[in-house]
C-alpha cells in the first residue's frame, strides 16, 4: 500500500469525487479534507467533528453525518438539516451513510457515543431518507452501526454491525424498505467497520483492530484478506478514473502516536461500484 497522507486522529467517511479527488473526515480533530490527484490536500469543511459518513449530493454539496445528517452546500452557504438527532428518544447522532441508485440515503443512528466515552452500548436504528426528504426507520437493534453499501443490482444492503462482529445483509424493496436482516459474514480477530462494494458484487470490509481489509464473495465466503500497515483500519473507498484505485483509511489506535491516521492506496483487481449522488430534496 502506498501512503498518501497522514497526521490525522481518526479518519472516516471516505468518498470519491471524480471532479476533486478523495474526500475524507477526521472524526476526532474535526474537518473534512480533499486529497486531489496531484497529491495536494485542501480542507473542504472546517471544525465539524464526528463525521463518520459522507456522500455527494446531486446539487454539488456534501451530505455528512455526525450529531445529525446535514447537507453542506458547495457554495459554502448555510447548512441544511436532513435528519435531526433525538436525545430524548435515544438517538444522539449518526455514523456511516450510503446512497442507492435512486439517490436515497441510508444512515445508521447511534444511541451511545462509541468514541471518547465509557457509555454502555445501546441499540440504534437504521434510517432511509427518501427522495422527498422524508425519513423513516427501516432497520433496528443495531448495537454499533458502521459501513453501508448496496449490491450492484440494488437488491441487497450490506451493513457492518460492529459490536456483534457481523456484516448484515437485508433484502431491499422497490420503495427502499428493508426486509429482516440476516448474517452475511461473521468477523474474527477484529471488528467490521466501513465497507465498499465492487462491480462483481464482492464486499470489501475494513477490519478495525485487525490491520486488514477482508474481501467477501457475494455469497459471504472469504475471497482474500489484504494486510494494512496500521491496526485501526476504519473505512475503504474505490476511486480513480477507472474506480480501481482502492483507498484505505485508518485511525491512530494501536500506533505509537495520536496523529497516525493515514490514507493508503493500492490498485485493486476489480473496479468499485459507482455510488450515485444523493438526490433527496433539500
Amino acid at each position: 500500500m502506498e501512503t498518501l497522507a497522514t497526521g490525522y486522529g481518526l479518519i472516516e467517511g471516505p468518498v470519491w469525487d471524480a471532479n476533486r479527488g478523495l474526500i475524507y473526515a477526521d472524526v476526532i480533530n474535526g474537518g473534512a479534507y480533499c486529497l486531489a490527484t496531484d497529491g495536494s490536500i485542501t480542507q473542504v469543511i472546517e471544525h465539524r467533528r464526528g463525521m463518520g459518513g459522507m456522500a455527494l449530493h446531486e446539487n454539488g454539496g456534501l451530505v455528512v453525518s455526525g450529531r445529525n445528517i446535514s447537507l453542506k452546500p458547495a457554495d459554502g452557504g448555510a447548512t441544511v438539516l436532513l435528519l435531526s438527532d433525538d436525545p430524548e428518544g435515544g438517538r444522539i447522532g449518526f455514523n456511516d451513510i450510503t446512497t442507492d441508485a435512486k439517490g436515497r440515503i441510508y444512515a445508521g443512528a447511534l444511541a451511545f457515543r462509541p468514541v471518547g466515552s465509557d457509555e454502555t452500548p445501546k441499540p440504534g436504528d437504521l434510517f432511509c431518507i427518501d427522495l422527498d426528504g422524508s425519513a423513516r426507520v427501516v432497520g433496528n437493534d443495531v448495537m454499533l452501526t458502521n459501513g453501508l453499501g448496496v449490491s450492484p443490482d440494488g437488491s441487497k444492503l450490506y451493513h457492518s454491525e460492529s459490536l456483534r462482529n457481523l456484516v448484515r445483509v437485508y433484502d431491499v424493496s422497490a420503495n427502499g424498505d428493508l426486509g429482516p436482516h440476516r448474517t452475511f459474514a461473521a468477523i474474527a480477530d477484529g471488528i467490521p467497520d466501513g465497507l465498499a462494494v465492487a462491480v462483481d458484487g464482492s464486499v470489501w470490509v475494513a477490519i478495525a483492530h485487525g490491520a486488514r481489509v477482508d474481501v467477501f464473495e457475494p455469497d459471504g465466503s472469504l475471497r482474500r484478506s489484504i494486510p494494512c500497515p496500521l491496526p485501526m483500519v476504519t473505512s475503504v473507498c474505490f476511486g480513480g478514473d477507472d474506480l480501481m484505485d482502492f483507498y484505505v483509511v485508518t485511525g491512530s489506535r494501536g500506533a505509537d502516536r495520536d496523529d497516525a491516521g493515514t490514507v493508503y492506496r493500492m490498485r485493486a483487481d476489480v473496479a468499485g461500484l459507482p455510488l450515485a449522488p444523493a438526490a433527496v430534496a433539500v
